[in-house]
């Protein structure tokens, strides 16, 4: 699976234009996915020096990534390129998602089981999971009915 992540808010806490603190389990749990044969692109609005700390912090914590803003590799390495942002993957860890960020335990159930949000809250039996919705004679003659 190609897995894009962003930086500030989702691997750190969000300081930009410093580096904040890791966010618990992050860069764990990022290795392991890759460990796991998944590819990791690191997807950020950082740029130039920023973006070069950014790489450099995870850097020192064993965390490479495949690609950098892009799907391939070779396009970060020539500045000349003019860029898109749009990068095609399988699945999109940001902070900025609807409903903010899961924690890495979470994230990390949901990609290796291949669960939407909804399925991880059922699957886990959390009390937000949706409810099945009684069918049309259940409610018609149902226990609950009001008389």
């Amino acid at each position: 699976m190609i897995i894009a992540v962003d930086f500030d808010g989702t691997i750190v806490e969000h300081r930009y234009p410093e580096i904040g603190r890791e966010i618990p389990f992050a860069i764990d749990t990022l290795k392991r996915l890759q460990e796991e044969r998944n590819i990791l692109i690191l997807w950020t609005a950082r740029e130039g020096r920023l973006l070069r700390e950014a790489l450099d912090f995870c850097s020192s914590r064993g965390l490479e990534f495949y690609a950098v803003n892009s799907n391939h590799p070779e396009d970060y390495d020539d500045e000349t390129v003019k860029k898109s942002r749009k990068i095609k993957a399988d699945l999109y860890i940001d902070d900025r998602n609807l409903g903010g960020l899961p924690d890495w335990g979470v994230i990390y159930d949901m990609v290796t089981n291949h669960w939407t949000y909804e399925e991880y809250l059922s699957a886990t039996g959390h009390p937000l999971a949706p409810q099945p919705r009684p069918g049309f004679w259940s409610r018609l003659f149902g226990r609950n009915r009001r008389r």
